[in-house]
């Protein structure tokens, strides 16, 4: 089982979409083992976002990530990363796939609804970021072999 970090952006807050992006995770079958509701202060935003430093973007994105509240997600399941990867969409509205969380809500080049970690390494240094460890709540769900099967 892998755990990641999801985070709703703050246009995606604005919107209204939440809940309805949060739907898209559960039901593929996705665990929620972590969530909460924060304004990133912009050390936090300059942390999450470190490797873009210097980029002609990095301004704006820091702009951007602190100007409302996101919402963090520590999801699980097997394969999270790469399943939430491609719930997400493409990085620009314009260009994901209908079916995906951007696909389905966005269309700008700049706002994306969402983050998520793309690798192992990224989620475990992310999640520490946004959750301590006794944020995350270890549960079973009932149903876990009827989503996962025997994996």
């Amino acid at each position: 089982m892998e755990t990641t970090l999801i985070f709703v952006k703050p246009d995606g807050v604005q919107r209204g979409l939440i809940g309805r992006i949060i739907t898209k995770f559960e039901e593929k079958g996705l665990q929620i083992v972590g969530l909460k509701m924060m304004k990133l202060s912009e050390s936090l935003a300059k942390k999450h976002y470190s490797v873009h430093k210097g980029k002609p973007f990095y301004p704006g994105l820091i702009k951007y990530v602190t100007s409302g509240p996101i919402v963090a997600l520590a999801l699980r399941g097997p394969r999270a990363i790469e399943t939430c990867r491609k719930l997400m969409g493409a990085t620009f509205g314009y260009k994901a796939e209908p079916g995906t969380i951007r696909g389905d809500f966005g269309i700008s080049g700049s706002f994306n609804l969402v983050h998520g970690s793309d690798s192992p390494e990224a989620a475990k240094t992310e999640l520490a970021l946004y959750f301590g460890k006794k944020e995350l709540c270890d549960w079973k769900p009932a149903l876990m072999e009827q989503v996962f099967g025997s994996e």
